[in-house]
Parts: C-alpha cells; structure tokens; sequence
C-alpha cells in the first residue's frame, strides 16, 4: 500500500501542476466565470481541492491550516492559490513519505466540520483524499475544456507513469 500510495501523492502534485499551468493561460474573467460546475468556475473549484486537503491533512496530522467551510475562497489571486497548491502537494507527499504499511493500517479518529467524531482506517482516508481530487480534477478539466481551452493537457495516471519510464 505504502508504494501506491507514494505514487498517487506524486501523481496528485503532477496532475496539479498541470491543470494550473492550464488555469494560467485564462483571462481573469474566464478564470473566474461561472461555468456551471458545483464550485462553480475554476477559481472556486481549485480553491475547494486546496481547502479539502487542507482539512484532511490537518485530521491526519494535528498541523496546518483548518478551513471553516468547503466552499471556502483560500485565496483571490491564482499565483497565490497556485504557491498555496504546490506547498500543500510537498506536505502530502511528505506526510504519505512518513507513513509505515502498519501505519496505513491503522485507525484515525477525527471529526467533521459539524463535529461528529468518526474513525477510519488511514488508508481509506487517503483513498478518499486522492480520489476527491481526481474527482474535481475533472471537473476543472472539464471547465478549462467549456472556457475554449483546446486539448487541454491528459491528467491520465498512465501519461505520468510513461513519463518517468514506469510500467
């Protein structure tokens, strides 16, 4: 587990990367523009993966930053959230990095943002954390595709994998 893990917390920063080079070649306004998704536009919907990862990293932790609200707005400006971003990516890698195969394994209690306490395996906290980005990933992917972005770039696992001479 610990090696999927260790390439999905690359992947994840890899696939981020990509979707913000695309998020910075926008206008402001179609950065911006309500393009229907459920974050709305883009500026909403990469502020929410930066806000999710953020409050889950804070559960499996005990440090960093606690958003309020997941539809919180982190920050107004692009070059700030994409920083904001890239930092976050190195703390996940960091922390899956830190991580034994009996530390996967283990229990996590933590609460929800209403504060109900819940308990999960950290494995399966981590499979939700990289499959809610794929998620909304997607979604951004879609967006950059609606705002005219033509072919925009592939955020496929197997492109990553091609890349670094994997299998």
């Amino acid at each position: 587990m610990k090696q999927h893990f260790t390439l999905l917390a690359d992947y994840n920063a890899w696939a981020n990367g990509r979707v913000y080079r695309m998020a910075a070649r926008l206008s402001d306004v179609d950065y911006r523009r309500d393009a229907g998704a459920y974050f709305r536009s883009l500026h909403g919907t990469l502020n929410h993966l930066l806000v999710a990862d953020r409050v889950w990293l804070r559960r499996l932790t005990g440090n960093g930053p606690q958003p309020a609200a997941l539809n919180e707005i982190l920050f107004e400006d692009l070059g700030e959230l994409s920083a904001a971003r890239a930092a976050e990516d190195s703390r996940l890698i960091g922390y899956v990095a830190s991580l034994s195969d009996a530390q996967l394994e283990e229990d996590s209690d933590y609460r929800t943002l209403s504060g109900a306490p819940q308990r999960q395996r950290r494995r399966d906290i981590l499979a939700h954390v990289f499959n809610h980005q794929t998620h909304h990933r997607g979604q951004a992917h879609a967006i950059l595709t609606t705002l005219g972005v033509r072919e925009p770039e592939p955020l496929d696992l197997l492109i990553l994998q091609r890349e670094r001479g994997g299998r």
